[in-house]
């Protein structure tokens, strides 16, 4: 019998899915702006001028900032308040976007997605805290979590069409200022909707654990992106390696503290700790592969931005349709054989991208997209789901944020691999062109439009294909992170859930 039969409680109304949707738009919101900025650059930089360092600390400075706070803000939840901290990181967001869209100059830019971070940061643990909170049902629970995932999917998807759609009609501000309808909404329903919810024994907030968990995330995840752009430097890795340092001393304290950050003996749990790493596995093949679709489409099948952007929302027809069925599946199968297949489907689309060509049909790789998309999320629902129903009530926003963190971290993980790969093989396989032209596809365009014509296009043609051959190489380290991840949900997951049942019969 599957544990979710002796996990039933009140089952929630009318009010708690209304409360859930409000809770949704912040969500949308706060994924898309990982995102949103793709098509915004040019005009960005047309205006503002920044400099190469401070383009790319406009990009990374949001997602930084977030993936660095997400512990520090779900704990703090736990013990001020979820609701709290949600409308706190509501009116910040929005008072953010307004920063942002009308910022005059890089670095005002570069602090206002700083500061969206912070409201980020207070948003995300907090909405998926908060229905562990309105869901006591555990199938009414799974069917929310299973639309909190596909909600953050669609965010990250949706964010380069939204800002193209915005750009064709108004001036670069507006990618920020549509953030605003939604949180003012938030702030006004959230208060007559949504349940306070703090854990009774809090003890004090400690601030050398927040300050910790931001010095070891930052760097960390800094440096690998930073190898997966620039390849190896000196200081990348003294950075990780310096977060790695403070990340040990980060455990050591949690562990000696009587009310911690971070509950050890829950990540120690099969349930909820076997779902972190296979969530930091699917994130790493997601973000790792979606920069090599999104230059294919553009720089080899001659699709233009806005364009490859509306093609890319393909394959989430797919997960829009195959999330919830196995949500359902998982109600009759064990969940862990029901992951473990998701991610054996996602392995799959995988394999079929490797044989991509340059030539393939645009329809033949969105079905492949579609294919490993729609099993990977799959997957991934599920995790969320026996992760947060793994958790004690009052740790929710805690164990929400670590399980965000993980696919922050994954999310550069992936790049920094997948990346490496790609461009290993790109490199031998263009060893005899000059300069720029042999590192990237972006620099083999450049020093095209200095050739004469006949040359220009042998090269562009040998840099297509040297750029797909090595995408197909990625497609295979995806397919085998999934492999991974199956063996890991096999394994592991399997395990939790008999734990879980035993532990709820005991109770």
């Amino acid at each position: 019998m599957s544990p979710d039969a002796h996990t039933a409680g009140p089952r929630a109304g009318r009010r708690e899915w209304t409360a859930f949707g409000v809770l949704m738009l912040p969500l949308l919101l706060v994924s898309m702006d990982v995102s949103i900025l793709y098509f915004a650059i040019p005009s960005i930089s047309e205006d503002l001028r920044p400099g190469a360092t401070q383009q790319l600390w406009i990009l990374d400075m949001y997602s930084f900032v977030l993936a660095g706070l997400l512990i520090t803000m779900g704990a703090l939840g736990d013990r001020v308040g979820r609701r709290r901290v949600l409308l706190a990181g509501a009116g910040l967001f929005g008072a953010a976007s307004v920063a942002a869209a009308y910022a005059h100059s890089p670095g005002a830019l570069i602090g206002a997605r700083a500061l969206l971070g912070v409201g980020g940061a207070c948003l995300m643990p907090s909405t998926l805290a908060l229905i562990r909170n309105l869901f006591r049902d555990a199938k009414q629970r799974s069917t929310a979590v299973t639309l909190w995932t596909m909600v953050m999917a669609t965010g990250i998807s949706f964010g380069p069409v939204v800002s193209g759609a915005l750009l064709e009609h108004f001036w670069w501000g507006s990618v920020f200022l549509i953030n605003l309808p939604a949180m003012a909404l938030l702030l006004v329903l959230a208060p007559l909707l949504l349940p306070e919810f703090r854990t009774e024994a809090r003890g004090k907030f400690d601030v050398l654990s927040a300050f910790l968990s931001l010095a070891a995330l930052l760097p960390v995840i800094h440096g690998i992106k930073e190898l997966a752009k620039h390849g190896y430097e000196t200081l990348p890795p003294l950075g990780i390696t310096a977060g790695l340092a403070i990340g040990v001393l980060f455990v050591r304290r949690q562990a000696r503290l009587p009310h911690p950050m971070v509950d050890l003996a829950l990540v120690r749990r099969p349930a909820y700790g076997g779902s972190v790493l296979v969530n930091l596995l699917a994130m790493a093949a997601t973000v790792g592969f979606a920069v090599f679709i999104t230059q294919y489409l553009q720089a080899v099948l001659g699709k233009s931005p806005f364009e490859a952007a509306l093609w890319s929302l393909v394959p989430t027809v797919g997960v829009m349709l195959a999330a919830p069925t196995g949500a359902v599946l998982a109600r009759r199968v064990d969940r862990s054989y029901v992951m473990g297949g998701g991610f054996l489907v996602s392995a799959a689309g995988f394999a079929w991208l490797t044989q991509v060509r340059t030539d393939s049909a645009l329809g033949w790789v969105l079905v492949a997209c579609s294919v490993y998309a729609a099993g990977l999320v799959t997957a991934m629902t599920l995790a969320n789901e026996l992760a947060l129903g793994a958790a004690p009530p009052e740790r929710a926003g805690a164990a929400a944020a670590v399980l965000e963190s993980g696919q922050e971290l994954g999310g550069a993980l992936g790049m920094a691999i997948l990346g490496s790969i790609g461009a290993a093989v790109y490199g031998h396989d263009m060893t005899g062109a000059a300069g720029a032209g042999r590192e990237t596809l972006g620099g083999a365009t450049a020093v095209a439009g200095h050739l004469p014509a006949v040359a220009a296009e042998s090269l562009l043609v040998a840099a297509r294909e040297a750029f797909t051959h090595g995408m197909g190489y990625a497609a295979a380290g995806a397919g085998v992170l999934m492999g991974c991840a199956a063996a890991a949900s096999f394994a592991l997951l399997r395990d939790a859930r008999e734990e879980r049942a035993a532990e709820v019969l005991a109770g």
